[in-house]
């Protein structure tokens, strides 16, 4: 593999400053390519048509002609075609929002587990609340027995706090007391508005990129039906992670359009062991680690978007597998960390069918986003 050092400092005007340091290991099979010492794409060493570009967004939000907004919206549904997965630097999100953010949820995480768990997830209508560690298994099954039997065996190493909107009239956003978590709620709900909008704005150079009128997806997706998801993943050892099956996160596809993942080493203090999550090469089957980047948010395909693409637009398997620290001559543990991932979805009311420029035939019957979302998370929580 291919090591990656990066040094990250804040400027005075609160920009990141990045110098990338390559080591070249044995069995390499990740690469990254740098011009100028910045982190420009992340690559499969052993297949040249799968890489995981670095792309600035200011260039679609700043753009002074039609014509700069379609490149940078080519190159991005180019990305999406390829590997399903891009890295967007000048996405508009100070890096500081970011960081409080992180240091919020953690600080949340730290609560005790009776504070948390009066706030447990209960419903897969409403996809909000405490979900304890071992609750969830990610898979790509949709069987029930099948996925309570992986389960059962192997768990998903961590935990997490589901947001939604929190104007919905019939579905409440279940918060902590004010004197438990200061300030959580308000910081939160003004994160996940800005997330929203991003997702609004790349979902339009999506649109360009397909050939469609630039706001083709805004009323599709105005309803803000998104999940903010809060991860801890706690330091666990080694041992209880090398069983059949067993990760911190199992191979999955996420379900809706978009998703945001922001990822701790990147808007906190850079840890360059951890880490973790990895990106299933479509090409080989091979997993290829999506290194954090220092101010860059990584943003993949969701199902809905694929489905709504006639699968143009790849949906990309990817998990969570967090390298080990050695404790002593017979154990090692896997360093805690922690992730925020934005899951966009489209408009729960929104009937997705193969858009007018992704084929003469639909691969898939039309579904209703809402009862898609809702059927995989029905059989993915206990």
């Amino acid at each position: 593999m291919l090591s990656l050092r990066v040094s990250s400092s804040l400027s005075r005007r609160g920009s990141f400053r990045r110098r990338v340091v390559f080591e070249s290991l044995p069995n390499r099979t990740t690469g990254i390519r740098g011009i100028r010492g910045l982190a420009t794409v992340v690559a499969d060493a052993n297949d040249s048509n799968f890489r995981i570009p670095v792309i600035d967004f200011k260039k679609f939000r700043s753009a002074n002609s039609a014509a700069e907004k379609k490149k940078t919206a080519d190159e991005i549904v180019d990305a999406f075609k390829e590997s399903g997965f891009i890295y967007v630097e000048g996405h508009g999100i100070p890096a500081d929002t970011v960081s409080d953010v992180f240091k919020k949820s953690a600080d949340f995480f730290k609560l005790p587990t009776e504070v948390k768990m009066k706030l447990a997830w209960e419903d897969p209508r409403s996809n909000r609340g405490y979900v304890q560690m071992g609750r969830e298994r990610v898979t790509q099954s949709k069987d029930a027995a099948e996925i309570a039997q992986l389960r059962a065996k192997a768990p998903d190493y961590k935990e997490s706090m589901e947001i939604g909107r929190d104007w919905d009239s019939e579905w409440k956003n279940m918060w902590p007391r004010e004197s438990d978590a200061p300030g959580f709620k308000s910081k939160m709900l003004a994160f996940y508005q800005s997330c929203h909008d991003l997702h609004v704005e790349i979902m339009r150079s999506v649109a360009l990129g397909l050939g469609l009128e630039e706001r083709f997806f805004d009323r599709k997706i105005d309803q803000q039906c998104h999940n903010l998801r809060l991860l801890s993943y706690p330091a666990v050892k080694r041992s209880l992670l090398e069983g059949e099956g067993q990760a911190r996160a199992g191979a999955h596809s996420d379900y809706g359009t978009l998703t945001l993942l922001f990822q701790d080493s990147v808007f906190l203090r850079y840890i360059p062991s951890v880490g973790g999550l990895q990106v299933r090469n479509p090409n080989t089957g091979s997993y290829v680690a999506a290194v954090p980047i220092p101010g860059t948010i990584v943003i993949n395909v969701g199902d809905l978007l694929a489905r709504w693409s006639n699968d143009v637009l790849r949906s990309t398997l990817h998990r969570v597998v967090t390298p080990s620290h050695t404790i002593n001559e017979i154990e090692t543990v896997t360093p805690g960390r922690q992730s925020i991932a934005f899951f966009c979805n489209p408009n729960f009311d929104a009937e997705i069918t193969c858009l007018p420029t992704c084929g003469p035939e639909a691969k898939y019957p039309v579904v209703n986003a809402g009862n898609y979302i809702i059927g995989r998370l029905t059989v993915t929580y206990t």
